[in-house]
């Protein structure tokens, strides 16, 4: 019917061009192309830091070659490009996708290491200390799936060439969780809540041992002991404090 049309208004405004009229059809370039060709101008456009058209290139690869060691690569590239064009969430489900799909995937390690790196991102320390912005202060959630994500590679890759940092984020997330916990305790402390606080607190000290929270977590256990009048609590609790961090800001 489109085409009709077309040619109906062709002809009739055809007198008025002194070249005549032809009906033009988008020309799809990569009608003929193989999957090497699509991988090849996938990679091009992620070397160029173009990712849009990254993502697009290998959507329409998925779409003509959807199986093959190919198209289990453009996967994993797509979650690549929608985590370095800020796409987190997109990241994080291209990224799913393919552990569900190729849980055996030699590369499914990445897998998981890139589903880490797009639920958390730690921030600059420098800048961290500067503003004094912590994400211990934010919304927990994807801190909390980045480690179960983290805590998956090493457990079931330990020899992974991502296993190395991902401990280390790993060290990092638990400090941040650890601080979270703290954070709360001090919110219950603030309110008068002495009780509530002091289980939160003691809740890090079972959970976060080896964390740096662990002195804060007892600094709010004194202070709660102190104001509830339990002497002989808040004295233990203070001998703790005072021999793990003797020059701990709580024992002034």
């Amino acid at each position: 019917m489109r085409q009709s049309i077309r040619l109906i208004l062709c002809l009739l405004i055809a007198p008025l061009l002194a070249g005549g009229c032809t009906i033009l059809k988008e020309k799809d370039e990569t009608a003929n192309w193989t999957a090497e060709q699509f991988v090849a101008v996938g990679q091009t456009e992620l070397a160029a830091g173009d990712w849009p058209a990254a993502i697009a290139t290998y959507q329409k690869m998925q779409g003509r070659f959807p199986y093959g060691r190919n198209a289990e690569q453009a996967q994993l590239d797509i979650a690549y490009a929608h985590f370095k064009n800020d796409e987190s969430a997109l990241a994080v489900v291209a990224a799913n996708r393919f552990i569900q799909m190729h849980p055996t995937h030699p590369n499914v390690d990445y897998a998981y290491y890139l589903k880490g790196l797009a639920m958390f991102e730690p921030p600059d320390s420098l800048l961290d200390d500067i503003t004094g912005k912590s994400p211990a202060n934010h919304d927990i959630r994807p801190v909390r799936e980045a480690f179960v994500a983290y805590r998956e590679l090493v457990s079931r890759f330990p020899d992974s060439r991502y296993a190395s940092d991902a401990r280390k984020r790993l060290v990092y997330i638990i400090n941040v969780l650890a601080m979270h916990d703290v954070d709360i305790a001090r919110y219950y402390y603030s309110l008068g809540a002495d009780v509530a606080a002091v289980n939160r607190a003691r809740s890090v000290l079972e959970t976060y041992q080896n964390s740096t929270a662990v002195e804060h977590a007892l600094g709010v256990m004194v202070k709660a002991y102190k104001r509830m009048g339990l002497t002989e609590l808040h004295d233990d609790t203070t001998r703790v404090l005072q021999l793990n961090y003797p020059k701990s800001k709580y024992l002034n």
